[in-house]
């Protein structure tokens, strides 16, 4: 947690001058919903970001279910 604190003051915060408290707390949500959490690479992922991880996962043939894995069907009708 406190590494996502000095790269949001370090990339964002200390690169701008703000009026007041709105104008930066709407800077910061914009920083985190539109950089931090979709276009930084994540280390997580693959060193891949959010976008690109999603994308390829979605891209992936779905993996086949087997017949034992199934629900059984009961013969009511």
């Amino acid at each position: 947690m406190e590494r996502f604190f000095l790269n949001l003051k370090m990339e964002r915060v200390w690169q701008r001058e703000y009026a007041n408290q709105m104008e930066a707390s709407k800077d910061v949500t914009d920083y985190i919903v539109a950089f931090y959490n979709c276009t930084r690479r994540h280390s997580a992922l693959g060193n891949l970001a959010l976008l690109v991880y999603e994308k390829q996962f979605a891209a992936k043939q779905p993996i086949e279910v087997s017949e034992i894995t199934l629900p059984l069907q009961s013969d009511r009708g």
